[in-house]
């Protein structure tokens, strides 16, 4: 059997190995705490809900627009109005099965084969497959712990002259998996270089709502040279309804919407109705679901750093902790990932290797917050127990 090489050279999405590996542990009869992958325990909230069941009772289980359904994404223009002043015309967005769609179309349309593109390391560990996939290449930009994991302009600076045929520079703020909000004057900075450069910003918002400590910005408040992916599964706790959202350059409404009819048809119509709903109504739980995850950040960061971890930098945005296993008082010299898979056989506690996020995260475990209080409590006494254990 031949398999494209397209398809061989997608890498393994190591999260979810272990995610599955601790649900066959569960299922066997073992106790796993897991705090590896990036879902909310929460429900969605009943007004969602709501929302869609009504959908289905009027029968609006049609195909929709291509580009969703009008009165959602003039709310999402809406939303970005009052967030963060910025226009957009609905005629714009593109409502997508979840933001993994949306990325895969925006590189389709943006990318010729041997394009290149600007991505910090570490970073979402997705990023890299859908750009490769679509023919392009994947420019790696170290960023620092000592600099709180946001990127540097003079690395970006010295990327760009370093390389041809780079076309669009990657952000995510929130970020994934190192919880960092990029400071206002970085992203004004960043959106000014790639204006001076004639390239486009990617800026992955799917953390916004999330955040603790600032706030968060849209890349449109400083440039419209941009594209925005977003969406409906973290903050509103929305992940199995597979919603998302592309905010777009108008000169790439048309091939866009062409790849939604070809590809994707249509988002979920209830879905849509339930994201409509969301962002009207739901405000209230965002708000609720934000405070229970400050008070589990800020309890996971201190149990860490009881443990000899060196958090320098506290991540203010998302539901990550990227732990440092290497210094100073937890020495483990290995890869991140045997060592996960120890914490999983020996703790029962599932974590993510840094190593599925870039060479830059090797040597750090990244922990998800977004599970009860209860477990974190019980993960963090089990992870204490195995580095007593280990020394």
């Amino acid at each position: 059997m031949s398999i494209s090489k397209r398809c061989r050279d997608i890498t393994p999405f190591l999260v979810m190995e272990l995610n599955e590996k601790a649900e066959a542990m569960e299922k066997a009869g073992q106790s796993v705490i897991r705090m590896c992958v990036g879902e909310p325990d929460f429900d969605t909230p009943k007004c969602v809900k709501r929302a869609a069941c009504r959908a289905l009772d009027q029968n609006k289980t049609h195909y929709t627009h291509s580009l969703g359904i009008l009165e959602l994404r003039e709310a999402i223009a809406e939303d970005y109005r009052k967030r963060y002043g910025a226009v957009v015309d609905p005629a714009n967005i593109v409502v997508t099965q979840g933001t993994s769609p949306a990325m895969f179309a925006l590189f389709a349309a943006m990318l010729e084969d041997g394009d290149k593109v600007i991505t910090s390391d570490p970073c979402y560990a997705c990023y890299d497959n859908f750009i490769t996939f679509a023919g392009g290449e994947a420019v790696k930009v170290p960023v620092d712990e000592d600099d709180a994991f946001q990127y540097r302009v003079s690395a970006i600076r010295k990327a760009l002259d370093e390389n041809e045929g780079i076309k669009a520079i990657m952000i995510n703020s929130p970020a994934n998996p190192t919880g960092t909000l990029l400071s206002a004057e970085r992203m004004r900075a960043i959106a000014e270089l790639a204006e001076r450069r004639n390239l486009w910003v990617v800026s992955d918002e799917i953390y916004h709502g999330l955040v603790y400590e600032g706030r968060e910005h849209s890349i449109l408040e400083y440039t419209d040279k941009a594209f925005v992916l977003n969406g409906f599964s973290k903050a509103y706790a929305m992940t199995g309804w597979r919603l998302g959202y592309l905010i777009a350059p108008p000169e790439y409404m048309r091939v866009l919407r062409n790849l939604s009819q070809n590809f994707f048809i249509s988002a979920n119509t209830m879905a849509q109705w339930g994201g409509l709903a969301a962002l009207k109504e739901a405000e209230p739980d965002v708000e609720r679901m934000r405070a229970i995850y400050n008070k589990r950040r800020v309890y996971l960061i201190k149990r860490l750093r009881d443990m000899g971890f060196d958090i320098r930098h506290e991540p203010t945005g998302a539901f990550y902790v990227l732990v440092n296993t290497r210094k100073p008082a937890a020495r483990f010299d290995g890869s991140s990932l045997a060592l996960s898979y120890d914490i999983l056989e020996k703790a029962k506690v599932a974590v993510t290797p840094g190593i599925d996020f870039g060479q830059g995260a090797e040597g750090f475990i990244r922990l998800s917050y977004a599970t009860s209080m209860e477990n974190i409590e019980e993960g963090m006494n089990r992870l204490a127990a195995y580095i007593k254990a280990q020394s």
